[in-house]
């Protein structure tokens, strides 16, 4: 499965609706044409951000509750969507091991913002799976 395009894609759709206000079908169709993402990946990218859009109010809680001195509405438009959804896989998608949202996060920070975005998106991911508790014992492979 193409997880890694397909969480990239879900950023770029995220984006395309937090900051240019797109239709949420409009920005799906054109980050899954643009990433050429397969049916499974599209699958995934779609149920990454219908998933963090339909709990919105109650992730953005949650993350200004961790990035302490932060206000939602400060963080990097990149970086918050970032956080979003892999708060969204964390709570939700139970499939995939703690250790590979938090991995993949930190990598697609690095990647779309910087390494200093990468580290803060670590911390606050690190603070809210230890506050809850949320641990497994899987490896870190591509999940």
């Amino acid at each position: 499965m193409q997880r890694r395009k397909a969480r990239e894609a879900a950023l770029q759709a995220l984006f395309q609706i937090d900051v240019g206000k797109a239709e949420t079908e409009d920005a799906v169709a054109y980050v899954v044409t643009l990433n050429d993402l397969n049916d499974a990946g599209e699958r995934f990218c779609r149920e990454l951000v219908t998933g963090v859009l339909a709990n919105l109010e109650l992730i953005d809680g949650l993350i200004a509750e961790h990035s302490f001195d932060w206000d939602i509405r400060r963080l990097g438009n990149v970086e918050r969507n970032i956080l979003r959804m892999a708060i969204f896989e964390l709570m939700h998608l139970e499939d995939v091991p703690v250790g590979v949202t938090i991995n993949e996060a930190v990598e697609i920070a690095k990647t779309f913002a910087n390494d200093d975005s990468g580290r803060f998106v670590n911390g606050i991911l690190g603070r809210f799976v230890r506050e809850r508790n949320l641990n497994d014992d899987e490896d870190d492979s591509e999940g």
